[in-house]
């Protein structure tokens, strides 16, 4: 493969990743930014080139790094991204579900240190 072809697919997977942490469909997203669906599906899969006005619409859309969808090799700015894309998640729960996956991440934590 190719090293344009890796980094187009590394994209493309960044994009994929993105799109469904935000809670979005390729629908919603070609929508917003007046392209037809399967032009979002080409460029999750690589076989679309990206431009950068693209790219950046899209990091504001997901509310990601621009660098890090752009597919920079440093981690920087992605665990912020990571723990945004899950607080977004969270605060969709009912105030019951989310008292019941905090008392989940806790024991998760605990568990961390045991030896099983």
């Amino acid at each position: 493969m190719a090293k344009d072809d890796k980094k187009s697919t590394d994209i493309g997977a960044r994009l994929r990743t993105a799109r469904e942490l935000a809670g979005l469909s390729q629908a919603q997203v070609a929508k917003m930014l007046s392209l037809h669906r399967p032009s979002v599906s080409e460029m999750e899969a690589g076989r679309r080139r990206v431009s950068a006005e693209e790219l950046a619409k899209l990091a504001g859309i997901y509310d990601v790094n621009l660098s890090w969808l752009a597919g920079a090799e440093h981690d920087e700015g992605v665990e912020s991204d990571k723990v945004r894309l899950a607080a977004r998640e969270l605060a969709k729960l009912k105030p019951e579900d989310y008292k019941r996956m905090m008392h989940l991440l806790r024991l998760m934590r605990s568990d961390e240190g045991s030896d099983d």
